[in-house]
């Protein structure tokens, strides 16, 4: 047994799992079994907690707007049902969304089978991002919980000013069972490189307030300019690494500016989520082999990833090629390579330096099809180990502190009596290895257990049963 909190591994374990909790460990055969018991021989296998990824999107199929999923049904029907498994294949048995509502959540709540999902309200600026990219008749319902400025004028019709303070989008999403708040501090790209982002006053207003809700506040900050902003305003977690510094993309060791900031969060223990594999999906974007890649028809179904093929399923391809000005000649492996080296250098910084490193991977991230469900962390994992983080680290990240930034570390994050038992068996030691994850032999979510071979999106048909006589 392999558990965060233990120094060493506990050999010849045996734990008791009882209505969806672990009961008992002990460190021998546990004596008489309880009439019906299921016993599972783990025998030279490691049991893990199951893994957390704290930063995931789930009301959207990548790369499909709502229109071509009208188009699409089918299609459509059979990603939304696969993508809950895709996360549990890969080892996910918690998630959070960190830009969602209890409505929003409503339709992956309730396929028949899928991780632990909880939600965080997003709170942009009013028109800020990321609301920018919705048309303004709907954008206030998809990102119910905007703020409005003290003193703007000018409202929508139908805008309440004193319903989107600070105290009252936190209420709000409170009530609605949020676990988290979510900012953003993001001037935007392309030709919206100038959207408005909020006050200094406004997020410390909104720490103030999701603090004494017991909520731990985000910031969306991938630049020097948003996570110097974020240590001013007091937020617990960055949501994104630092790969936009001042200096643009000309340095490519740390700046003294990039140094002095990270130090900042290393001494704040402010929490941080790198979310490498980001700007990796751009890269995908670009790779006209990505959809061939094996690994992808574990976590898609082959309908979609035919659709993507489609000159209708790279519509995105080509406006973010346009967006970017990205030229057909130009490498796969040349997009963002400035702001890759950036992060990889923020990351090693920061776990050299023991920061308080948590896990997501920011699934989509975009519009992207290189960023699929469950696949997209595994991945993450790969970014994270090679720019420096220890196995040791990155077990501990996507495990207990994950589990303790989001308030959740009373039922999950270790193996532990009266925990919640989402666990896994693995075939190595995920402290020693990373390859730890590649294979996963078991899954178990709730005291459920579950067959990798069963949730993958290639898995074989079922076969029919013959009729009864």
């Amino acid at each position: 047994m392999v558990s965060p909190e233990r120094d060493q591994p506990l050999p010849r374990a045996t734990v008791r799992i009882q209505n969806e909790r672990i009961v008992q460990i002990v460190q021998s055969p546990a004596g008489k079994r309880p009439s019906g018991t299921q016993v599972i021989d783990a025998h030279g296998l490691f049991l893990t907690p199951g893994l957390i990824d704290g930063h995931v999107h789930l009301g959207q199929i990548p790369g499909m707007l709502p229109d071509q999923e009208r188009a699409h049904p089918d299609i459509a029907t059979a990603a939304r049902a696969q993508f809950p498994k895709s996360y549990l294949y890969f080892g996910f048995t918690t998630l959070v969304d960190l830009a969602s509502s209890r409505a929003a959540l409503a339709s992956w709540k309730a396929q028949p089978l899928h991780p632990d999902t909880y939600f965080c309200g997003g709170v942009p600026v009013m028109d800020g991002y990321p609301s920018n990219f919705f048309p303004q008749a709907v954008r206030y319902q998809i990102l119910p919980f905007f703020l409005v400025e003290s003193g703007a004028a000018g409202l929508p019709q139908g805008i309440d000013a004193a319903e989107h303070t600070p105290q009252a989008v936190v209420a709000s999403m409170h009530a609605q069972g949020a676990i988290c708040v979510k900012a953003f501090y993001e001037h935007g790209f392309g030709a919206n490189h100038d959207l408005p982002v909020p006050s200094l006053a406004s997020i410390k207003a909104l720490v103030e307030a999701g603090h004494a809700a017991g909520l731990p506040v985000l910031l969306h900050a991938n630049s020097a300019e948003a996570q110097e902003f974020g240590l001013q305003a007091g937020v617990d977690i960055f949501a994104h690494g630092l790969w936009n510094w001042r200096e643009g993309y000309s340095a490519a060791a740390l700046t003294p500016d990039v140094a002095r900031i990270l130090q900042g969060v290393v001494d704040g223990r402010r929490g941080y989520e790198p979310t490498i594999q980001v700007l990796y999906g751009e890269q995908g974007l670009m790779d006209e082999k990505i959809l061939s890649d094996p690994r992808m028809v574990k976590a898609l179904p082959a309908s979609l990833i035919e659709w993507y093929r489609s000159a209708q399923g790279q519509w995105y391809h080509d406006a973010f090629a346009k967006r970017e000005g990205i030229a057909p000649s130009e490498r796969p492996e040349d997009v963002d390579a400035g702001a890759i080296v950036h992060v990889n250098q923020v990351v090693s910084f920061l776990a050299q330096h023991d920061a308080r490193l948590l896990f997501g991977s920011d699934t989509p991230s975009d519009e992207t099809f290189a960023n699929p469900p469950g696949l997209n962390g595994w991945l993450e994992i790969q970014r994270l180990a090679a720019a420096g983080v220890s196995a040791a680290q990155l077990f501990r990240a996507i495990t207990i502190a994950d589990a303790e930034a989001f308030g959740l570390s009373r039922d999950i994050g270790t193996v532990q009596v009266g925990k919640r038992a989402n666990l896994l068996l693995l075939n190595a030691d995920p402290t020693q290895t990373i390859h730890a994850y590649d294979k996963i032999e078991k899954v178990i979510l709730a005291g459920r257990l579950l067959d990798p071979a069963t949730l993958a999106a290639d898995r074989p048909a079922a076969t029919p049963r013959p009729a009864a006589r």
